[in-house]
C-alpha cells in the first residue's frame, strides 16, 4: 500500500479525527498512488495515523477512513460502515408520515463523499469522491443487499465531483428507473418528487423538521414562500391553516411540481400564487407594489461555496434580508437560511443585523434552525453542519 508521510506539525488535526488532509500538508508520497486509492497516512516521525483515499485533483488530498491501522479497507468494512448508518436511522424507518430522508451523508457516517437519500423505495445516490466512485460497484451491491429498493439513481452530476477530477454522471445504477415522479410523503405531506431532473438528489429532506416547526406560525397568515422549490414550506404552511400562500422560484419545473403538490394535496388552488421569477426580482417588484405579508421564507441556493467566497456571498445574504424586511409590518415573522458551511451560525446572525439595520428595523431571534438528525454533525468534523437559520420577529 502506498505510504504518504506528513510534514512535520501537520499531524495534529489528523490525530483530532478530522477527516480532511489538505494538499499542503504532504511531505513526502512513497510510490504513485491512483485517485481514489486508498493510501496509510503516517506523520513526520513515521507514526501511523490513518488510512485514506488519496487525491492529487483536490485540494483535499486524502480523506480519511479509519484510523485503526488493523482494519482493512474492504467490502467487509464498507458493509460495516452502510449498515451502522442505515441502523442509526432505523426509528424514522417506522414513520408512518414520513418514508423520505438521508441514509448516508458523507463524511458523519464515515463514507466520505457518499451521499445516499431514500425517496419511497427507490435510492438517490450522490458520489462526490474519487475513492468512493472507485468502490462504486462495491457500494451499490451492499446497499442492494441491505434495502433491497426498486431502483438505485446516480445524481453524481456535482460540482464537487470536478473539484476531484471526475466526471459528471446521471443515469440508473441498479433496479428500475424511478417514474417520471415519485409520489413520497414528509410530516404527512405528499410530494411528487423527480429523482432524475430535480435539484441535488431530487428534493431537500434537510427542512423536514424545520418546515414542520415554522408551520405552527402560519394558521391564519398571509405567507411568502422565496426559493419555494417543490413547496416544502408552502404546503406546511396550506397544511397548518394559513390564508394565502405566494411561492416564488426560478424554475419552471419546480413550480410545475409545486402545482402538482398542492392539487395532490387537495389544498386550495385559490388561496396559492405561484411566481416564476428571480427571487430578488421579485421581491424589489413586491416592494414597489407596497405589498406586505405575515411570515416570509428565504432559503436560497449556496451563496458561498468556499471561504474565498464568503465576503460576496454576505453582501449577497444581506440584500436579500433586507429586501425581505421591508416587506414585513410590526410582528412579522421572517425564516431565514443558509446553506453554506463557509457561513457560520455567529456569521449569519450578523448578516442579519446588517440587513435589519439597513432595512429599518428591529428584530427579535425567537428560534435557531438547523439540520435534522439524519444530516448529523460529527464533533471532529464541524463543517458538516452546513444547514442554519434563524426565525426572526420585526418588533
Amino acid at each position: 500500500m502506498v505510504e504518504i508521510k506528513l510534514k512535520k506539525g501537520k499531524e495534529k488535526a489528523v490525530l483530532q479525527r478530522h477527516p480532511w488532509v489538505f494538499s499542503g500538508a504532504l511531505e513526502k508520497i512513497k510510490g504513485s498512488p491512483e485517485n481514489g486509492e486508498v493510501v496509510k497516512v503516517y506523520s513526520a516521525s513515521n507514526d501511523f495515523l490513518a488510512y485514506g483515499y488519496y487525491n492529487d485533483q483536490s485540494r483535499v488530498a486524502v480523506r480519511l477512513l479509519s484510523w485503526d491501522e488493523n482494519q482493512t479497507i474492504n467490502e467487509t468494512w464498507y458493509e460495516e460502515k452502510i449498515n451502522q448508518a442505515i441502523s442509526s436511522r432505523a426509528h424514522l424507518a417506522k414513520d408512518n408520515e414520513t418514508n423520505t430522508y438521508r441514509l448516508i451523508f458523507s463524511e458523519a457516517d464515515f463514507l466520505p463523499g457518499l451521499i445516499v437519500d431514500k425517496y419511497d423505495d427507490f435510492l438517490s445516490v450522490q458520489i462526490l469522491s474519487s475513492g468512493i466512485e472507485k468502490a462504486k460497484e462495491t457500494i451499490i451491491n451492499l446497499l442492494v443487499k441491505a434495502l433491497n429498493p426498486k431502483g438505485i439513481f446516480d445524481r453524481s452530476d456535482a460540482t464537487a465531483r470536478t473539484h476531484e477530477g471526475i466526471t459528471a454522471e446521471n443515469g440508473l445504477l441498479w433496479g428500475e428507473n424511478p417514474p417520471a415522479f415519485i409520489a413520497v410523503k414528509e410530516n404527512g405531506i405528499t410530494y411528487h418528487i423527480n429523482i432524475a431532473e430535480g435539484q441535488k438528489s431530487g428534493f431537500y429532506c434537510d427542512q423536514r423538521d424545520n418546515r414542520k416547526f415554522l408551520a405552527e406560525y402560519t394558521e391564519g397568515k398571509n405567507v411568502l414562500d422565496c426559493f419555494s422549490y417543490s413547496g416544502g414550506f408552502s404546503l406546511n404552511a396550506f397544511k397548518n391553516g394559513a390564508s394565502s400562500v405566494t411561492s416564488v422560484d426560478s424554475s419552471a419545473l419546480a413550480i410545475e411540481t409545486l402545482k402538482q403538490n398542492i392539487n395532490l394535496n387537495n389544498f386550495d388552488e385559490s388561496k396559492h400564487i405561484a411566481i416564476q421569477s428571480d427571487v430578488n426580482k421579485q421581491l424589489r417588484q413586491f416592494s414597489e407594489e407596497d405589498k406586505k405579508f405575515d411570515v416570509i421564507v428565504l432559503d436560497p441556493p449556496k451563496y458561498a461555496p468556499s471561504r474565498s467566497a464568503l465576503d460576496r456571498a454576505a453582501r449577497a445574504y444581506k440584500d436579500l434580508n433586507r429586501r425581505g424586511l421591508m416587506l414585513l409590518e410590526k410582528g412579522g415573522l421572517l425564516a431565514t437560511f443558509s446553506c453554506s458551511g463557509a457561513v457560520d451560525i455567529d456569521t449569519f446572525k450578523q448578516i442579519i443585523a446588517w440587513a435589519a439595520l439597513d432595512a429599518g428595523k428591529e428584530v427579535q431571534i425567537i428560534k435557531q434552525f438547523s439540520q435534522p438528525e439524519d444530516h448529523p454533525v460529527r464533533i471532529s468534523f464541524p463543517e458538516g453542519e452546513y444547514l442554519k437559520g434563524l426565525l426572526v420577529r420585526v418588533i
